[in-house]
């Protein structure tokens, strides 16, 4: 072999053991960002939290105000901006909505769908959940008399539990029902400016028994944005009934 082939060939060798090494050391995200749904707070994320933390990442829980989706992004937005390094952006329910537009965000590096809304751009939410049959007709809305034009969406407490958490012990299920977190109307009117799945890897948890979000319209959303999907069967608060499942989905994105 001539100097000039041993030459080539050595400098190839290293560049692929450069690139190997390369990729072997990237840094795996250890940032999570959580964002709760409708109806509810961060709260009810304590389980998925304490598992995600014992495993060695450091979770962060996004309380929005649920006044509107851009101040429901924003809020998303301030929390991202403290991360250091890739973030793993989870978002639950409507929650789903507020992380396809704040995920564009460069430095989340994957978004994590829980039996959530996946609009994309252009797309409001409300007009999303009606592409397919409504799984319950619990849902109510709210009038403020001094402000009529502020309309929110709720589910009376006795309907609570067997709608949104059949799977969710009755004591804990009246709590989450007694400390229900309403979501203004026009949140779910607001079209996104950005689908944020389009160019970021999306993993999603798919809730079989779901009576708030069917798993139809989770199903088609899915298959639409190329989700790696994991079905549970569990119901929309499978945050609460199956922490476990959801950790495993995050830890996975996080790879």
């Amino acid at each position: 072999m001539s100097l000039l082939r041993k030459t080539s060939a050595l400098a190839l060798v290293l560049a692929m053991t450069g690139a190997v090494a390369h990729a072997e050391t990237k840094p795996a995200a250890k940032d999570v960002v959580i964002v709760h749904g409708a109806l509810a707070d961060g709260s009810g994320w304590r389980a998925v939290y304490d598992i995600l933390t014992k495993d060695g990442f450091h979770v962060t829980i996004v309380q929005e105000p649920l006044t509107s989706l851009a101040e429901d992004v924003d809020a998303t937005k301030r929390v991202i901006d403290q991360q250091t390094g890739p973030v793993v952006l989870v978002g639950h329910s409507y929650g789903g909505s507020v992380i396809t537009e704040a995920g564009a965000d460069p430095k989340v590096s994957a978004l994590v769908y829980v039996a959530a809304l996946q609009p994309d751009k252009g797309e409001a939410s409300g007009a999303l959940m009606s592409k397919f049959a409504a799984p319950n007709d619990a849902m109510r809305v709210s009038v403020n008399k001094a402000t009529p034009d502020n309309k929110y969406f709720f589910i009376p407490a006795a309907k609570f539990r067997e709608t949104y958490a059949q799977d969710v012990p009755a004591e804990q299920a009246q709590f989450m029902a007694d400390s229900e977190q309403q979501l203004a109307q026009k949140a779910m009117g607001a079209p996104l400016s950005v689908a944020a799945w389009h160019n970021k890897p999306s993993y999603a948890i798919l809730t079989t028994e779901d009576h708030v979000i069917s798993p139809e319209l989770q199903r088609w959303m899915y298959k639409r944005s190329g989700a790696k999907v994991t079905e549970v069967p569990a119901s929309h608060a499978v945050f609460v009934s199956q922490p476990a499942a959801i950790a495993r989905v995050i830890e996975d994105a996080a790879k």
